[in-house]
């Protein structure tokens, strides 16, 4: 009877390139994860630099939204807000922005791996109330493949 497994030696050479191209697979997934949350956050970054309501385009309907709000005195007060509520005021406030010139400017960004999702983390520092403040997002993409942010932590200040 003849064996089907492979000689001693064959079992290595198969093996060890089956991991090889494992390994390369899950690398070139989360480069490829890391550059699509890149864009993503840059996309996000242009349009508010643009005052273009678009934005909003780029939250997913269920997104979880928490701002906390820290008041003069040192309280902080954290709202949470349904996605759906929040684009909208998305999309009212981008001209008002616009006419005070409420800009941010984005420094230490960073990336990180999350499931199939990134965390991006940035310092945002608001160019009109002179104020630097943590921002986080959680983009990843949606059933169809598009890249949108599915968590956003803020902060702020009156």
């Amino acid at each position: 009877m003849k064996s089907h497994l492979p000689l001693p030696g064959m079992r290595t050479p198969v093996l060890a390139t089956f991991m090889a191209l494992f390994v390369c697979t899950a690398a070139l997934t989360t480069e490829t994860s890391l550059d699509d949350a890149r864009q993503c956050f840059d996309r996000y970054v242009a349009l508010q630099a643009a005052f273009d309501p678009a934005v909003a385009d780029l939250y997913s309907d269920d997104a979880k939204i928490q701002n906390t709000r820290v008041m003069p005195s040192g309280e902080k007060r954290v709202m949470t807000l349904p996605a759906p509520a929040y684009k909208g005021i998305i999309r009212q406030v981008m001209p008002v922005a616009k006419e005070r010139g409420d800009t941010s400017k984005y420094s230490e960004v960073k990336y990180a791996k999350e499931g199939d999702k990134v965390r991006v983390t940035a310092t945002r520092y608001s160019e009109l109330k002179k104020y630097s403040s943590p921002l986080s997002l959680l983009v990843g993409p949606n059933k169809d493949g598009a890249w949108l942010i599915h968590e956003e932590l803020s902060e702020s200040r009156p």
